[in-house]
């Protein structure tokens, strides 16, 4: 199973009805958000087919398709399910300021036909021309962004492997003054998206233009996560064996705040992870405990600590006087952990 997007090139009055059904599956979303919640109190509770089915016959008195009704329903049903199981928190309504911005389609969907696509509803739809992989349309998904309408396609078809390159085993520490260290020694800068584009985005801001704020926070979320692609893409096809050191991001973001964000490394862990397996590289995550402190010449805890060993970049070990810079001794402590040597000194 693969995700493709299409770009969507809709007239004026398919906008406008898009638009209509957004207002009315958010009081469907809504509505269904709050059912659970209230059913689940008095210990009333559903399967997801029939609680897909609770709206049944309402398709022809709102105008929009009974799928997009049920897929919207599981949507609900689906964020209840991961409260319950603690995976996620509980689901928020959707409003003016958090607004529901896509619309289901869980049902097969005919391929296109050159550059138009069919959609239940909505007849043919026109996007940007582009290959698509071949295989099955099994679902789709309309998101609207700030760029317009895009369609997610979920498509039964295997991934291109990717081409290997080297033969070769590393340990990556993840920064923020360079985006990565690897234990061979390379330092990969950090592009700095969001600080190239944070004059502007502020002046919108200020402005009150929220749809050129808008713009521009998409912008820069697809240049970094191209730059992620790319960066995941050539690491997958140089090694054999990648071990990251998985930080903490929640308990990082309170300290650093946005230079987590503009980072992206929880985005380039779960990259790695998946072109993992179609590049036969071996991916694993061990935690970042002792990985700067620990000297990867001799194992004694010398290095510096807390936050004001921060600004400690160089450090030498007081038990056999090896030089280390914190970055690139933190990567091969992490290259240790993942070939099965603990970072606990004996």
């Amino acid at each position: 199973m693969i995700q493709h997007q299409l770009k969507l090139r809709p007239n004026a009055k398919l906008e406008k009805q898009l638009d209509e059904w957004l207002w009315i599956l958010t009081g469907v979303y809504n509505w269904a958000i709050r059912k659970i919640e209230n059913d689940a109190a008095d210990k009333i509770y559903y399967s997801p087919k029939r609680f897909q089915n609770l709206l049944a016959g309402h398709s022809k008195k709102v105008g929009v398709p009974s799928h997009v009704i049920q897929g919207t329903l599981s949507v609900a049903y689906t964020a209840w399910q991961r409260c319950f199981r603690k995976i996620a928190g509980k689901p928020k309504l959707k409003g003016a300021r958090r607004p529901l911005n896509n619309i289901p389609f869980p049902d097969p969907i005919s391929a296109p036909d050159g550059n138009y696509i069919g959609l239940l509803g909505l007849g043919r739809v026109r996007f940007n021309k582009q290959r698509l992989p071949e295989g099955r349309i099994k679902c789709g998904r309309l998101v609207k962004k700030a760029s317009g309408w895009h369609l997610c396609l979920f498509i039964d078809a295997e991934p291109n492997q990717i081409i290997r390159t080297g033969q070769g085993e590393i340990g990556i520490d993840p920064g923020f003054k360079d985006l990565l260290t690897l234990s061979t020694g390379e330092k990969i800068e950090h592009p700095r998206e969001l600080e190239a584009a944070a004059k502007r985005l502020a002046q919108a801001q200020r402005g009150k233009n929220k749809k050129l704020a808008a713009r521009i926070s998409e912008r820069v979320a697809n240049r970094r996560k191209d730059r992620n692609h790319k960066l995941s893409r050539r690491l997958v096809a140089e090694n054999t064996k990648i071990i990251f050191s998985a930080d903490s991001h929640k308990i990082v973001a309170k300290k650093f705040g946005k230079s987590v964000s503009s980072s992206g490394h929880a985005q380039l862990r779960s990259m790695l992870k998946y072109k993992s397996l179609t590049g036969g590289t071996q991916y694993i995550e061990v935690s970042p405990k002792n990985s700067t402190r620990t000297c990867s010449a001799c194992g004694c805890l010398s290095g510096p600590t807390r936050l004001k060993g921060l600004k400690v970049r160089h450090w030498v070990c007081s038990m056999c006087g090896t030089s280390h810079d914190r970055d690139i001794n933190a990567a091969v402590n992490t290259l240790s952990a993942g070939a099965g040597t603990s970072l606990e000194q004996v």
